[in-house]
Formats: C-alpha cells, structure tokens, sequence
C-alpha cells in the first residue's frame, strides 16, 4: 500500500498573495477525481521482476489496467499511466538533508581479495564528481560525461563480495562505476547483481507487484474501487517534492495552453523559491497544471505587480478544465 503522503500544496504555500477562490464547478482535488480519471492520471510503482524488460511490462500494465496509453521512468519503474514522466529523476535539497536522485543496492564482485581498509579508501574517492563513458549497450551517445555519486555505504564485505548502497544522480551506470573501483583497487571488478531501491521521490515502500496490479483491478470489477486507488497514486505525487506555486483559477486555462505564469495569475508562494528552480504549478484544489521554471525568487514573486515569474516547460494539465480567462492579442484587436 502507498505510504507517501499526499501533496497539500496549499499547506506548504505560506506567501499569499491573493486570497485562494476557486469555483467548484470547474475541476477537482485530485483524491475525488473519478477512477478513470484516477487511472488516466496515475502513477503507479512497479517491483519490475527479473526477466521482462521495462517495455514487456509496459504492456502489462496496459493490459491490466485496460488503457491504451503508458509509459516508464526507470527500473525501480514507475509506470506513469496516461501522463508523461515529469521530473522524477530531480533532485531537492530538504530540510538541508541531500536527497539523492537514484539509489542502488548493488553486489560487487572482485577479483582478487583485498583489504577491507583499502576497499573502503578507494571507494571513498568515487564520491562526488566522477567521470563516466556509458558501457557499448546504452540507449545514449557514448561520449565522457560527468555524474555525481552523492555516497557510496559499504554494507557488507565477505571475500571478493562487496554488498553496498550507491546514491548518486540520475544517469549513473553502476556497472561502470564498479569497474572503475576495481581499477582503482589494481585488482578489476564486476557488477554481479543490482536493484534499485529509489527513484526520488519513491522508494520501496511504494512498490507493487503486477499480481498484486491485477488483483486489485479485478475487484475494481466487481465493484471495489479502494485496493486500485491506493495501489495508482495521482500524479501529483510524482512532482510532489518540488516547490510549488497556487494559481488562480482565471490563470490556469492560459497556462495549460502554454502560457508562462505571470504576477498576477498568483494566489500563494511557497517560501525559498530561487532564480532558476524547477516548480510546479497548482490550481487551488491541488491540481498540477505545469511544471516551469522560476524567474524570480519567493520575496520578488510576492512583492511583483506584473512580468513572468514562472516560464512554463511542461505542461501537465488538459486545457478546456477551467474556463479562459484570457485574450489571445487577436480577440483584443477586434475591440
């Protein structure tokens, strides 16, 4: 069952700017949307079993859930059902805890034994920036690229096996990075197993089997929606750990049709919003309706009067949800 909590971006928005009113009448929280429309806009994570590739269970999940559209993040593999991945990869700074982008479980295999102190030494000097060239079986150009291992915990250490724990960005190729340590150690290494244990903002504890999957949409059949919705979460979970912004209802048809947020199309702003950031935007019900990128911090978004604060990149709600409240320059003309 899911353990993350639900998104309440309305709670973390402690700039107001505009009183929040929404008209009930257009749109929803996203816990009330219906259970297509909860399918339509879920996520839901998959303990991929050894054997398929993530492409196989795509198409297991399709067949399940019975939709035409899907798509995956990764091999913790979020299966991301009628809404494209968006920023599962990204990485935050917490309550001034890193959080890191992946983390691995992985089993080491040298080839000669060697100290435990030397093995710990040398690891040590993979953390941090770390050079990479992705391994000839790669769906990306081969070509040095630079990747940050945040930490590298060795769990257990029996003869030439090395069990550890690898937080590092999305983009890092494990297998490289074992056989790096082992040049490194002068005696080679291999990657012998690997799991993936995170894919921030979800870990472990949100995964589900296809059985499990299927189980649940049997008795969606017949009548019991509950297990379906606690196993597919709405998507606002996926973007959940991003800072985010409360938009007015007049704001949000513009911005679905790719419009950048402008001053005044702001009700709330969450605190430590800086020049650059990957935020998302929310209706007042908590809707994701885009993710943009922040032109101003917090402080200048509240005290601004007009201008761009948020330039849109990805927009995630359907446009015609909310009425327009906007002109295109044309219609204004005519007047």
């Amino acid at each position: 069952m899911i353990k993350l909590r639900m998104n309440k971006p309305l709670e973390r928005c402690k700039l107001e700017k505009t009183p929040a009113v929404t008209d009930p009448r257009y749109g929803c929280a996203p816990e009330s949307r219906t259970i297509e429309e909860h399918i339509a806009k879920g996520v839901v994570i998959i303990d991929k079993p050894a054997g398929p590739t993530s492409h196989e269970v795509v198409a297991w999940v399709k067949e399940i859930l019975k939709i035409n559209k899907a798509a995956h993040t990764g091999t913790l593999d979020p299966k991301v059902t009628g809404v494209l991945p968006v920023l599962l990869g990204a990485s935050r700074k917490l309550a001034d805890t890193f959080v890191s982008d992946k983390e691995y479980v992985c089993l080491m295999k040298l080839h000669r034994e060697v100290s435990e102190d030397k093995l710990r030494k040398v690891s040590g000097e993979f953390v941090g920036e770390i050079y990479q060239k992705p391994p000839l079986k790669s769906a990306v150009k081969r070509q040095i690229r630079t990747r940050t291992v945040h930490y590298i915990k060795l769990k257990e250490i029996e003869g030439k096996e090395v069990l550890m724990k690898v937080g590092c960005e999305a983009g890092t190729y494990i297998r490289m990075l074992c056989h790096h340590i082992g040049l490194a150690l002068g005696v080679g290494a291999h990657m012998s197993q690997l799991r993936r244990t995170r894919s921030y903002p979800f870990g472990e504890d949100t995964l589900t089997k296809l059985q499990d999957l299927k189980d649940a949409y049997v008795f969606f059949e017949e009548g019991d929606e509950s297990l379906l919705r606690g196993l597919i979460m709405p998507m606002e979970y996926a973007v959940g750990h991003l800072p985010c912004i409360i938009v007015k209802d007049s704001a949000v048809d513009a911005i679905c049709h790719g419009a950048d947020l402008a001053a005044p199309g702001i009700s709330r702003i969450e605190e430590g919003i800086n020049i650059g950031d990957s935020v998302v935007t929310y209706t007042v019900k908590g809707e994701a309706v885009s993710r943009g990128e922040a032109t101003l911090n917090s402080e200048d978004m509240y005290k601004a009067e007009k201008g761009i604060c948020v330039e849109t990149k990805k927009v995630l709600m359907k446009p015609g949800i909310y009425p327009k409240g906007w002109k295109r320059k044309a219609e204004v003309a005519e007047r």
